[in-house]
């Protein structure tokens, strides 16, 4: 088990992260900032935390400050903000379906495909589910190196929340505690029904009260919720808000991929779906191929 020095500084002696094995490994103390910070989040909380070694706990500290800078670089990128029927894609790695999503070609490789999105940035538009499912490929890429990715995601499919069972996303409700580097939704309930792509914001938590959110950009919650609140009905006196549910990968689950470089025998359900099938959902926020 391991008491961190924060928490010996701060006078408490509960233990917060627990970790199997021993001590902590020489490289211990060569985290970034930002994955600092994003372990710091986590020595402060309440919530109870258990890891099989080191290298797993870092896994998560690395993945989580890929996510958060996936997000900020897709902020930089020059891709747009369009729906599903007003969507585009760089044609030499995508093919835009009918429903807006797009698929990857044949012959071309997944990890090459997400960093296009990020080089070439003028030639994308897609809505906001879409963005944060490709912040999460971008910083899972980024973490596990593409031969990889390339081998767990082999045939991407970018629609909505449409994502790879090798991806597997959690989804924890009832006053889930949201570190650095997760997913987070505000609901826009009495939005007009001439903005329905404003329903909600799908984001990223960069940081206490900072987020991501693909058009609307890196901003504060109470910025979010009043950029929804003047796409409402007209009268409307119900605010947007932000919903209690928190999203992230399964941070063990790829943590294993990485070790065995296989997936195990028993993989999740997949997450690709036929038409008219629901393939992910997320609260709120179901995701349908049509």
């Amino acid at each position: 088990m391991f008491v961190t020095d924060e928490s010996r500084m701060k006078g408490r002696w509960i233990v917060m992260i627990v970790i199997s094995g021993g001590g902590p490994p020489q490289g211990a103390m060569a985290l970034t900032d930002l994955e600092r910070a994003i372990y710091r989040e986590m020595d402060a909380s309440p919530t109870k935390f258990t890891y099989p070694s080191w290298d797993a706990f870092f896994f998560e500290l690395r993945l989580r400050a890929s996510i958060i800078t996936a997000a900020e670089d897709l902020e930089r990128s020059d891709v747009s903000f369009a729906s599903f029927k007003k969507s585009r894609c760089n044609e030499a790695y995508w093919t835009r379906k009918d429903n807006g999503g797009f698929l990857l070609n044949p012959d071309v490789r997944s990890s090459d495909a997400v960093r296009d999105i990020y080089l070439n940035g003028k030639k994308y538009a897609f809505e906001c589910a879409t963005a944060i499912i490709i912040v999460l490929y971008k910083g899972v890429l980024d973490v596990i190196g593409d031969a990889l990715f390339d081998k767990l995601f082999a045939n991407l499919y970018l629609y909505s929340w449409n994502y790879d069972r090798d991806l597997r996303l959690v989804t924890q409700f009832n006053g889930a505690e949201a570190f650095g580097g997760d997913v987070q939704y505000f609901k826009n309930p009495d939005v007009n029904p001439e903005w329905i792509e404003w329903q909600g914001e799908n984001v990223v938590r960069l940081a206490p009260d900072l987020y991501y959110g693909h058009g609307i950009g890196i901003t504060t919650g109470e910025r979010i919720i009043a950029k929804l609140n003047r796409l409402r009905i007209e009268g409307s006196t119900v605010s947007a808000y932000l919903m209690d549910e928190v999203t992230h990968p399964d941070f063990a689950y790829l943590y294993k991929l990485t070790t065995t470089g296989e997936p195990p025998a028993s993989r999740p359900t997949s997450a690709l779906a036929g038409p008219g099938q629901v393939v992910a959902a997320i609260g709120g926020r179901t995701g349908i191929y049509f």
